[in-house]
């Protein structure tokens, strides 16, 4: 199964990309990283829905979404893995994470996903969802081959 980060904003050199990075090369198969931006200055409304039409159009077809939103469903490791493990062993070919930007997911969005998901109640920057996401899929890929990086 193929699994795709698409997010809204350019990263920058830095330790968030470099969390990123380190995560995302130990997965096999690789993770694919789409960028997306509006560069005109737009409203917030409006610039909210540029955002979603652009996240939307970055979507591979037929992939299953999980979109990361703060009134999402909080999932553990452990549930997180035996979800993506169903979503493999059902055949499905691509998981398309989904991170919006500062105004948060377009309705649009959040209508196409699967699975909405929370990181907390507290605020995360969207750079730094990057990282922790790419070390959540590599802990996933390690609780369902076994690997003992995941410990309870």
């Amino acid at each position: 199964m193929r699994t795709h980060l698409i997010a809204v904003g350019r990263m920058k050199p830095g330790p968030e990309r470099e969390l990123y990075a380190h995560y995302a090369a130990r997965l096999n198969p690789a993770l694919h990283m789409r960028e997306v931006e509006e560069k005109r200055n737009l409203p917030a409304a409006k610039l909210k829905l540029r955002e979603g039409e652009l996240l939307l159009n970055a979507i591979p077809d037929g992939a299953h979404v999980v979109a990361l939103d703060e009134k999402g469903r909080q999932m553990g490791s452990q549930a997180f893995a035996k979800k993506l493990g169903s979503w493999r062993d059902e055949g499905i070919r691509d998981v398309a994470l989904v991170i919006g930007g500062a105004n948060g997911l377009d309705r649009a969005v959040l209508d196409r996903a699967h699975l909405t998901l929370s990181l907390g109640e507290m605020t995360w920057p969207h750079m730094l969802v990057r990282g922790l996401m790419a070390e959540q899929l590599y802990r996933a890929q390690a609780i369902l081959s076994g690997h003992p990086y995941h410990r309870e």
